[in-house]
């Protein structure tokens, strides 16, 4: 007697981090790493600070074997038990098939914001010896290059207060893309607070006159209808959004065949509060419905 043919398997899916809940936190010392840790300690994560590199894979093989109890975990790798990147690629090449285990997110922050932070706690930097601070950083900046090319995602703590560094983690890690999905994540920035490091576009958008200078207006933000109206009548600023939609439009496809699974996008204006904001909120509106486009939108000076 013959068997009835089976049907083809279907490809494996591949997981989203969300999925796995693994997340590995690296960064410059100063960078948010312990901020961002009891963040995630305060959702139910267990969190394993400074752990050896060296012991990433017996970590990931113990969670294997007890993935109930380690479902949720949040794993600090950094410089102070060394250069993270050896370890990391050695984890992600043992993987079992295409199936990611972790999600690599990289904290970094402005030379003089981290020398101020070190100024305010009064703690020594690991690296810190007769050279002072400022070399330090700039050494820490060079072991850990590679661990920050490895990251699935590279965070500008710059200026950032806890709720925002808050928004900005779960921006990133709670989300379910699809496998061909493109994931844009559009910052709003202020010039003279300084540009975000993060950024792969960023648009200067200084050309639409500017809402501060109407009373009415100054102390509403881009979110405010009445401000938006103001910014989103001016031709030009129409004008803006389709021509970056079409671009993404053009490009976005093309990301995804290079690899690319998220693009950030910088909106920047002199204060980061009336234009930028404005304009991000649209044009998110309009690149969510893109194909295989999913959007979110940060507002880095929204709470200073």
């Amino acid at each position: 007697m013959t068997s009835e043919p089976q049907p083809a398997a279907e490809p494996a899916v591949r997981p989203t981090a969300h999925e796995q809940d693994v997340v590995i936190l690296s960064g410059l010392s100063g960078g948010g790493k312990t901020a961002a840790s009891k963040l995630f300690e305060d959702l139910g994560y267990t969190v394993v600070d400074n752990l050896p590199p060296a012991l990433l894979e017996d970590f990931l093989a113990l969670r294997r074997e007890d993935r109930d109890r380690y479902r949720r975990s949040a794993l600090v790798l950094d410089i102070r038990a060394g250069d993270p990147a050896p370890a990391i690629e050695r984890a992600a090449a043992a993987l079992d098939g295409d199936q990611p285990l972790f999600e690599v997110i990289f904290l970094e922050a402005a030379d003089e914001d981290l020398v101020n932070r070190f100024s305010e706690t009064r703690h020594r930097h690991p690296l810190e010896a007769r050279s002072g601070v400022e070399a330090s950083i700039s050494e820490e900046r060079r072991r850990l290059a590679r661990t920050r090319e490895l990251a699935d995602h590279v965070v500008d703590t710059s200026g950032l207060s806890i709720g925002q560094l808050k928004d900005r983690l779960w921006s990133l890690v709670p989300h379910s893309a699809t496998k061909n999905e493109l994931r844009v994540d559009i910052v709003t920035f202020g010039y003279k607070y300084g540009l975000p490091l993060e950024a792969d576009l960023v648009f200067d958008v200084r050309f639409l006159t500017n809402p501060y200078w109407d009373p009415e207006l100054k102390p509403l933000s881009g979110k405010e209808m009445k401000v938006r109206d103001f910014v989103l009548q001016q031709p030009t600023a129409n004008r803006f959004l389709e021509l970056v939609t079409e671009l993404l439009t053009l490009t976005a496809p093309a990301y995804r065949a290079e690899g690319k699974d998220q693009l950030r996008i910088a909106l920047g204006c002199t204060g980061g509060f009336h234009r930028s904001i404005a304009l991000a909120e649209e044009l998110a509106q309009r690149l969510g419905e893109l194909p295989d486009v999913s959007v979110t939108v940060f507002h880095r000076e929204l709470e200073r």
